[in-house]
Formats: C-alpha cells, structure tokens, sequence
C-alpha cells in the first residue's frame, strides 16, 4: 500500500497514555509531546514507510514506528537494534 495514505492521514496519528510510556521509555525520551516527535520522523523524506499486515512500519534514524493503519494509534516504537 501506498506510504500517501498514511502521509494523508498524519494528523489522525494518535497513542495511549500507556503508549506513550512505553515510547519514552523505549526511545529513551525526555519529550512529553512523543506523538509529535513521532510524526516529525515520519514526515521526513529519509523516513521510509511500509505496511505489512494491519500496521505501518516507519523507519528513520535507527529507530522504528508501528502504527496501526485503522486506527492511527502509534503503538509503540523502539531503537532498531533492540528489537
């Protein structure tokens, strides 16, 4: 599918409050605005976006997003290498 559709879609992106636990503690954050965050790696023409099953993958500067691609929730991203 088609990255557009998630670009289209950037301002319904959204998480939990336990996703966003789960972001700062795994991008190792001090930033409480990690939806934000988030959505800046995926806007960025380096950031390479694919979905595979029901989730978005963004990847960007060693680090990945998973995205549900009903729902926009982000649900949780991590530094490559400790997946």
């Amino acid at each position: 599918m088609d990255k557009k559709v998630l670009l289209k879609n950037i301002d319904k992106i959204h998480t939990t409050v336990m996703g966003v636990d789960r972001i700062k503690k795994n991008l190792k954050l001090n930033n409480n605005d990690v939806v934000k965050y988030c959505k800046n790696k995926i806007l960025d023409k380096n950031c390479n976006i694919y979905k595979q099953g029901k989730n978005w993958y963004c990847e960007i500067d060693n680090i990945i997003i998973t995205i549900n691609s009903y729902s926009y929730t982000i649900i949780t991203a991590h530094t490559i290498n400790s997946i």
